[in-house]
């Protein structure tokens, strides 16, 4: 184990910090000695001690045994028990339910899809047809509904965290001020939390994917829409009002000056988004004799690649504005990478192609790298968000002694 920094804080701050630095350095190590713990946090061994009794009677911890022995009794071994509860991350698409099932360790133990059709895409028939996937797998995983700690939902809107409250969805009717949080915590009957999904997406890249280790990026997600999470000194920024990172409502010279609004979509994500580059597609194929029928913007991107001098019209296109906003967001944020993901924005064509048009910046100069999780990162993020929630509530209402 590596030695970790003494914090020094107020004695209930320092309970509970005591309590997670224990717990992750148990998760990170595994089954180890209490001498171990405190080896490796600076803690003196009776807070350990007391700590550790703490997190056995909140049920994170257990022991399995006895260590080797260097001359003295036997140190008792002791474990995370990552099976005392479970999370679940959902993300709510223009017409899909995507769910994934973890445990305490972030060990994925089931996940499931489900169409969400336009005609029961209202708020409460929504917030039902979640209930009803969640029991579902968890019965399907021999676990009760009293294990389920906390769901984090993903939806392609702007959120107030704080309220749960989803100020408008564009993609379905009738999600104007929804306080979806609420809905669902009564629905489920445990702790909900709702987050727009490209920060939760640019979460999942941070905790496991392709921002590891980053303190500033961004995550800029084109598929049926755009917009992107921006992490600034290892946190999300929200913003104000919580719109912060919605690029997709940016105007678009030469184009439209229109001003965003907030039940509709914006200007570029007409133009770069998914439905944006087929409607190009099949308004010039109208023109040429031999039509190519395509079903996805993806589709569009691989003709490009094919040699297809329409698809690589608009490819280029789409290339070039997108060089814009990346260069745009290099000079204002000059974060450390920005991470490229959706059906779009994954598409490696055109990340080749936005890298060429950028070589000619001499400061400013951002690595430009694709999503590691591809379309997962949606829900790994709401899992690692609910796992650090689910695991604080957990060891946080105890009055342990440090």
């Amino acid at each position: 184990m590596k030695k970790e920094p003494v914090l020094v804080a107020r004695p209930p701050l320092l309970r509970q910090t005591n309590a997670q630095l224990l717990l992750r350095l148990l998760r990170e190590s595994g089954p180890c000695s209490k001498a171990d713990l405190a080896r490796a946090s600076g803690l003196s061994a009776p807070t350990v001690t007391n700590v550790v009794a703490h997190l056995a009677s909140a049920g994170l911890v257990e022991p399995v045994g006895e260590g080797d022995s260097t001359g003295g009794r036997p140190p008792d071994i002791i474990r995370f028990k990552a099976e005392r509860g479970c999370v679940v991350g959902v993300e709510i698409g223009p017409d899909f339910l995507r769910f994934l099932l973890s445990d305490l360790d972030g060990r994925e133990l089931g996940k499931e899809k489900a169409p969400l059709k336009k005609q029961s895409s209202r708020p409460a028939s929504v917030c039902t047809q979640i209930g009803k996937e969640v029991r579902s797998l968890l019965r399907k995983h021999e676990l009760s509904e009293d294990q389920l700690l906390e769901v984090v939902v993903g939806v392609p809107a702007i959120v107030d965290v704080e309220q749960g409250l989803v100020f408008s969805l564009s993609v379905l009717k009738g999600w104007s001020s929804v306080p979806l949080g609420p809905m669902l915590g009564r629905e489920l009957n445990c702790p909900v939390t709702v987050e727009n999904d490209t920060n939760l997406a640019a979460q999942g890249e941070y905790r496991g994917g392709a921002a590891k280790g980053e303190r500033d990026f961004v995550f800029i997600m084109i598929g049926e829409g755009v917009g992107s999470g921006i992490f600034l000194d290892g946190k999300i920024y929200r913003g104000a009002e919580w719109s912060a990172g919605e690029i997709g409502y940016l105007r678009v010279p030469n184009i439209s000056r229109a001003s965003p609004t907030i039940h509709g979509y914006g200007r570029l994500e007409k133009v770069l988004g998914a439905p944006g580059i087929l409607r190009s597609w099949r308004a010039n194929s109208k023109r040429s004799r031999r039509i190519l029928k395509v079903s996805r913007a993806s589709d569009v991107l691989d003709l490009a690649v094919a040699g297809n001098a329409l698809a690589k019209k608009i490819l280029l296109q789409r290339a070039t504005i997108l060089s814009d906003i990346v260069l745009d967001l290099a000079l204002i944020l000059n974060p450390g990478v920005i991470l490229l993901g959706g059906e779009v924005g994954s598409h490696p064509r055109l990340l080749q192609e936005v890298k060429a048009q950028l070589k000619g910046s001499e400061f400013a100069v951002v690595r430009l790298k694709p999503s590691a999780l591809g379309n997962a990162a949606v829900l790994w993020g709401a899992v690692y968000t609910a796992l650090e929630s689910a695991v604080l509530g957990l060891i946080q209402p105890a009055e342990a002694t440090a």
